[in-house]
């Protein structure tokens, strides 16, 4: 599997978050949600397709392997504990959010999971949504 820069996984974590909310994606929804221009998610698409991390049909839809989905999915874990433990801690929930978002990419898996057992251990309900 190639290394995925920042913004490979902020892709791949929109293109699950897209899929779980209308159960397909195409390079305009991923342009709307993410608000760049046509031309950078296109190139974006081809990095991550070259690099085995989504396959795109006929159709212009686009699918996560499952080296794709396994980035995705810890990204996006990673961003709902950071948002949810940081609104605990009575951090607005947009800055929250943008926080997390570059706290995701930085943390440590080792690191993660500590402060993930940290936040189970005294804050029931984060990380749930």
């Amino acid at each position: 599997m190639k290394k995925l820069y920042e913004s490979g996984e902020n892709y791949l974590e929109t293109i699950l978050v897209l899929f779980n909310r209308h159960g397909e994606v195409r390079s305009i929804d991923i342009v709307r949600e993410m608000e760049l221009s046509k031309p950078s998610v296109s190139r974006a698409m081809g990095i991550l397709k070259e690099g085995g991390f989504i396959l795109i049909d006929e159709n212009g839809y686009i699918t996560l392997t499952e080296d794709g989905r396994q980035v995705a999915e810890t990204i996006y874990e990673r961003h709902r504990v950071l948002t949810d433990w940081l609104v605990s801690l009575g951090v607005d929930e947009k800055t929250a959010a943008e926080d997390a978002c570059r706290m995701e990419h930085a943390i440590s898996s080792t690191s993660f999971d500590r402060l993930k057992e940290h936040i189970k251990k005294y804050h029931q309900n984060i990380g749930k949504s």
